[in-house]
This record gives C-alpha cells, sequence and structure tokens, in this order.
C-alpha cells in the first residue's frame, strides 16, 4: 500500500479496508515498517522495533475488529510476551516479560499487528521524553520541541504518520501531555475502567490508567470498547460499563451541556497567552454549538493536592527502584540522577505520611464531584505554555552536583519535608499543573487538539468529566472534531 494512501487512513479505516480484502495485513506493516525507518531516525519513537514478531503475526489468520492493523505499545508497563519492557532505564532493559500485560493481551485479540515499543522517559515520571536510555524523542511538529511525556514516543509516532493510533497510559498527564503538545486526541479513562493486570492489580496506587493516543475520536472510541470488552476476574475493580459501546456512544451528539472553565494554575503558577487563548478557541466553539459556558473550578487545594501526588510519585519511584535492584542487582548508577533524588524522598516520607497523604484524595475527589453536581464539563489547558523545546527541563548542572553530594551523603531524603522540596514540586508541575486532578479522583479526562500556537506548534485543551463519563467526554469529542476537524494537516517531516 502506498503510504500517501496509508496516511489517509485512522486504524478503524484500515481495519475495514482488510476486512473487505482491498489490503492484507502484511501490505499494512510493510508501508509501516517502510514510515518507521523514514522519520524514525529524525524523531526517536520507537526503542524497541519488533519486526520479526510483526511480519510472523501479519502472516497468520487474525480476527478481530483490528484485524491487520499496524500498532505500537509503550515500553512502559504494556508487556509483551518474550519481550523486555525497559521502563525507560538502564537497570530493566535484560528484563523479559514472561506474559502480555492486560492491555497488550486485548490489543491481540482485537487483530492489532504490534511492530514495537515506544520511549518513555524512566519510569514515566517526566512530563517531557528524554530518557538517558532512549535518548530524547523529538516533536513530529518541530524537532527541536518535545512531544510530551510520558508517552511522547507513542504520541511522536502517530503524529508522524508510523500509526493511526498507539498505546499509551497516564499517570498525571502521560496521555493527555503529549496529546497537546503533538496534535492528537488523548483520552484518560477513568479508575479501575481498564484492566492493568496481571502483574499489577492497579497501576501508581490508582492513579495510572492505560489508553491510547490517535489522531481520530473514533478510534480512541473503539480502542477503549477493546480495553474494556470484558472484565479481569483478577483484577481488584468491576467497572460499570455503559448502555452501549464508546464507538456508538462517540456517534451520538451530546445533549446541552453545561461547561465550567479555567485557565487559573491551581498551583499559582504562571499560564501563558497561548494557553489561554487555546481554551478561548474551545469556549467560542462550545458556545456555537450550543453548550452553557461560565468561569467555574472545583473548590480544591491545588497546592496541597500537588504535594501529596507527589508524594504519592516519590513512594511508587522509591519501589519501583526496590523492586529492580532485587531483580536485577542493578547500582544506583543505573538509575537517573533525578530518579534517585524523587525514590529518596519517597523513602523519607514513611508509611504513616504516605497513608495520611493518600487517604486526602478522598477530599479532593468529593470536592471535584462537587463541582460535577452542576457542572458536566471541566474545561482547562491541558498544559500551561507550549511544548518546551528539547533540554530545556534538563536539571541544572549546579542542582545535579548538590543532589549528588546529598545523595552520597545520604541525607537527600530529608528535603522532603523542606521548603525546597515544595518550591521543587511546584516547579516540577509548573508546565502542566492541570492533568493530575483527574488521576487523584480517578476520573476520565481528555486532550483535544483545536489550537495552533503563531509558530505552528499544537496546544491541547483539556475536558474533565464525572464518574463514568468516558461517554460524555468522546460524544463531545466527536461533536467537536466535525465542527473543528484537526486531522487534515501533517507535519512535514
Amino acid at each position: 500500500m502506498d503510504y500517501r494512501d496509508y496516511a489517509t487512513y485512522d486504524a478503524v479505516g484500515l481495519a475495514e479496508l482488510v476486512a473487505r480484502g482491498e489490503v492484507t495485513p502484511a501490505e499494512l506493516l510493510e508501508t509501516a515498517l517502510a514510515r518507521a525507518d523514514e522519520v524514525n531516525g529524525k524523531i526517536n519513537a520507537i526503542v524497541r522495533p519488533m519486526p520479526v514478531v510483526a511480519r510472523e503475526r501479519a502472516a497468520g489468520p487474525l480476527s478481530g475488529p483490528f484485524a491487520g492493523v499496524p500498532f505500537l505499545i509503550k515500553d512502559l508497563m504494556q508487556d509483551y510476551a518474550g519481550r523486555p519492557t525497559g521502563r525507560g532505564s538502564r537497570a530493566a532493559q535484560g528484563l523479559v516479560a514472561t506474559r502480555h500485560s492486560e492491555p497488550v493481551q486485548r490489543w491481540l485479540d482485537a487483530g492489532l499487528v504490534i511492530f514495537g515499543q515506544t520511549n518513555t522517559p524512566e519510569f514515566g515520571i517526566k512530563s517531557i521524553t528524554e530518557p538517558e536510555a532512549g535518548g530524547a524523542t523529538r516533536n513530529p511538529w518541530n524537532l527541536g520541541h518535545t512531544p510530551g511525556g510520558s508517552s511522547g514516543g507513542s504520541a511522536a509516532a502517530v503524529a508522524a504518520g508510523i500509526v493511526p493510533a498507539a498505546g499509551a497510559n497516564d499517570g498525571g498527564g502521560s496521555i493527555r501531555i503529549p496529546a497537546a503538545c503533538c496534535g492528537l486526541f488523548g483520552l484518560k479513562p477513568g479508575r479501575g475502567l481498564v484492566p492493568a493486570g496481571p502483574a499489577y492489580g492497579e497501576l501508581l496506587s490508582g492513579a495510572a490508567s492505560d489508553g491510547v493516543l490517535s489522531r481520530t475520536v473514533r478510534d480512541s472510541a473503539a480502542l477503549l470498547d477493546v480495553l474494556t470488552a470484558h472484565a479481569d476476574p483478577g483484577g481488584p475493580y468491576l467497572a460499570a460499563r455503559p448502555d452501549a459501546p464508546y464507538a456508538e456512544l462517540a456517534r451520538r451528539t451530546p445533549a446541552k451541556l453545561r461547561v465550567g472553565v479555567s485557565t487559573r494554575s491551581p498551583i499559582g503558577t504562571p499560564v501563558s497567552r497561548e494557553a489561554v487563548e487555546a481554551v478561548d478557541t474551545a469556549v467560542k466553539l462550545l458556545v456555537g454549538l450550543g453548550h452553557d459556558v461560565e468561569e467555574a473550578e472545583p473548590v480544591v487545594d491545588g497546592l496541597r493536592m500537588a504535594d501529596d501526588f507527589m508524594a504519592m510519585y516519590a513512594a511508587e519511584n522509591a519501589a519501583t527502584l526496590a523492586e529492580l535492584k532485587h531483580r536485577t542487582g542493578a547500582d544506583d548508577d543505573q538509575f537517573e540522577l533525578d530518579t534517585r533524588l524523587l525514590a529518596a524522598a519517597g523513602r523519607a516520607l514513611g508509611a504513616v505520611e504516605h497513608t495520611v497523604r493518600h487517604a486526602r484524595w478522598n477530599t479532593y475527589t468529593r470536592q471535584l464531584a462537587a463541582f460535577h453536581e452542576t457542572y458536566d464539563i471541566l474545561l482547562t489547558p491541558t498544559l500551561a505554555r507550549p511544548p518546551v523545546k528539547i533540554g530545556e527541563l534538563a536539571t541544572p548542572w549546579p542542582t545535579r552536583q548538590l543532589g549528588k553530594a546529598l545523595l552520597k551523603a545520604g541525607v537527600a531524603g530529608r528535603l522532603s519535608r523542606t521548603k525546597l522540596w515544595r518550591q521543587a514540586v511546584v516547579q516540577n508541575l509548573a508546565p502542566n499543573p492541570f492533568t493530575q486532578l483527574a488521576n487523584i479522583t480517578g476520573r476520565p479526562a481528555m486532550s483535544v487538539p483545536l489550537y495552533r500556537t503563531p509558530e505552528g506548534l499544537p496546544l491541547g485543551v483539556q475536558f474533565g468529566g464525572p464518574l463514568g463519563g468516558e461517554g460524555v467526554l468522546l460524544a463531545l469529542a466527536a461533536q467537536l472534531e466535525s465542527a473543528a476537524p484537526w486531522g487534515r494537516e501533517r507535519p512535514n517531516l
């Protein structure tokens, strides 16, 4: 299949071609592999190609709603049996998965042809994708800028036209941030809807969920149907499913919605003119479509929530380091400095403090639920500023030297109880302070690509929904997509 034809179809469209016999899975795979060969050297999206495995699969009988469609998975918690899942870390490169993770198994059951794993920051702890293990991934719209993180490799691959959709996950914005940076649609499902097993009951204490990045709303909706096709008998939740498939819900015109909008950073940090303009663009579209929009925001202590969020990330990171050291015998030098500093903070928190902070998640969840008693949707920027330049958020050399000295002295963890830690939390979350609320509360949220900066960089806006609001979000996204189509332009690579 010629790439120019391939690039015009989304995943649903490619599956229809295969089902009608107009193209074979092998032909689609070779087109995707050729595109990867052409552009991956420029964007560094795929860190572990799987052409042999994929060609064997494409040659065999395939069934399912996406039979024969090329696909990529994220190199973080999306295990493929017999392949390493490196988690963006030098310490994990040699660990080979013994079983498919539940999302990967469901994608395979749907007939997708997985041919590679995409780049991610070490353990997914950053909103950029510049790991020491895999190198920096670049934004196809401007190679000097980030595609976001932590699903930056998947986002870059989709934006560059290697695949129409790719696997991702989101523990603090890791689907929505790359979607916003790369002009894609990205939905983070609510807590418990997508099974995370069998290696895990839930990810990041329930803050994280698997999903996809895509160019079209209908792809994300149909792939959510794949991920939620049935319950996981060994999982911790039996999440309620809607009365119709998500693909059908996305085709329904939403009822008149009441939308609360805020462009104020919940942690008091600056919000760029472009981010405000992106929201203003969305507001005009919503009003034109007949929805009610007014300024409103949840009554949540954003600074305290940010501190509690980072405490969870630090504790989870400390546990991950301990696990990998035990399994691989890795020493400290095999982990990035920022990762080690975050882990030190996590170890210093202690079990009682971690439990107290986690218990406050209930407060934030109920405060957001109170907001949704009045408003169907919360609209905010996805990012507080346009995609940053590669290297712009790298830890400065003086800070690195101080961090090394504190680790060597064994006192780095003490910083987590100082004003310096709180300042570091705010600085870390300042580029994207809007995304963590949906993770803490377990509510669905999506980034929709409705705006470009004067320099041509994408900058998405975020819509948050109530408990079980995935169908409403998808219907609204499809309505916005129809009113202001975003998939027509392609980056020039």
